[in-house]
């Protein structure tokens, strides 16, 4: 009997699992290879910390949708591809061996360029290191009856979601000590976000009283520190870092074609452009259209990624995906508000929150199992 070997639970093998529970492959072994036995998904985590909902709303139970699929699930994480012997070295000391291999482990967090930061910094991902460590964090602040300063660096969507997030936890528990404050190398948060929604988040953060710190690029963290590359540092309690994704070393490590940057290049098929039994999808894959890091792209590569595994383990013709060129964003601020960007076009209001509680409780249905 062959093996597919679906390598990490991120959002686009959520995908293949539910395809694969509603009809199975005959002829093959499939394996789920995960370091965590839920898949949280990342659209909700803001929701989370401000209250909106439970953990479990948030997560999909990798382990229940893999046995309804009667798939194989082994939680670990993996550490090394020997490509030559088709085998993925594990975390827990084993190696598990592929016929055909798919790759969605999603990314590290971009700390290379802020030295001290995995010493000094909690960074968002992965996101359940982030969970687990929330609560300590949450205590903290409850614990400090002096002015309790949080900084969080990275003013992309994930950190502003995360500043607007925190804010309105605060407002609603009465964590008056806390201050928050979000650095950004650009005048105006959300970089490639129209203008427009640009300025109105930079407004939202002022009347939230969440300071603005833009057009300045951190360069190093320390104890209790958070230096730029000019001026004076900006001291705090706890500092949290939202600064992007990046590839793990293994991909690159095993010969895999990767970019520069570490990412798993593969072609509008997802299949690796120098391993075609090696397939790839999320944030850990450089696609053949250059695509940003987000969520909303690995949820669409899902479907094709199930076609295309499918045909490839039987024999058939694959199906060339290519990611729409503007997506649909959606950014939480926190106090059942969010904002909206279609390439140039943009919306904002509470209207536009329950739009995406809509979408984001939809996708979760879908599957039918939550942690």
């Amino acid at each position: 009997m062959k093996r597919l070997l679906l390598l990490g639970g991120g959002h686009a093998h959520v995908e293949v699992l539910d395809a694969l529970a509603r009809q199975a492959m005959a002829g093959w072994e499939v394996r789920l290879v995960s370091p965590y036995r839920r898949q949280v998904y990342s659209g909700m985590l803001p929701g989370w910390i401000a209250g909106h909902y439970p953990i479990e709303a948030c997560a999909i139970a990798l382990d229940r949708l893999a046995g309804r699929a009667a798939i194989g699930f082994h939680e670990t994480a993996a550490l090394g591809l020997d490509l030559e012997r088709q085998a993925v070295r594990c975390a827990d000391g084993s190696e598990l061996r592929f016929d055909v291999l798919s790759i969605d482990t999603g990314p590290m967090p971009d700390l290379q360029g802020l030295p001290g930061s995995a010493e000094h910094a909690l960074p968002v991902r992965p996101i359940e290191r982030f969970i687990a460590a929330w609560p300590a964090l949450v205590d903290r602040i409850l614990g400090q009856s002096r002015c309790f300063d949080l900084v969080i660096v990275g003013a992309g969507a994930a950190g502003v979601e995360l500043a607007f997030a925190v804010q309105r936890r605060a407002a609603v528990e009465g964590w008056s000590q806390l201050r928050i404050s979000v650095v950004g190398a650009d005048e105006l948060p959300l970089a490639g976000a129209p203008a427009a929604t640009r300025r109105h988040a930079a407004r939202l953060l002022a009347q939230r009283r969440v300071a603005w710190i833009g057009g300045r690029r951190a360069a190093r963290l320390d104890a209790g520190r958070l230096h730029f590359e000019r001026g004076e540092p900006l001291a705090f309690d706890a500092c949290l870092a939202a600064t992007g994704a990046a590839a793990p070393g293994w991909p690159a490590a095993s010969g895999l074609a990767t970019d520069e940057w570490g990412f798993i290049r593969v072609g509008p098929t997802l299949q690796s452009l120098s391993h075609a039994n090696v397939f790839a999808a999320g944030d850990v894959a450089a696609y053949a259209v250059d695509r940003p890091k987000s969520g909303v792209y690995a949820v669409r590569a899902g479907p094709a990624l199930a076609h295309n595994l499918r045909a490839f383990c039987e024999g058939r013709e694959l199906q060339a995906w290519t990611p729409q060129a503007r997506a649909l964003y959606l950014i939480s601020t926190g106090d059942r508000h969010a904002l909206a960007t279609w390439g140039r076009w943009s919306w904002s209001g509470r209207w536009v929150w329950r739009w995406k509680d809509r979408i984001d409780r939809r996708f979760m249905r879908r599957f039918g199992t939550v942690a």
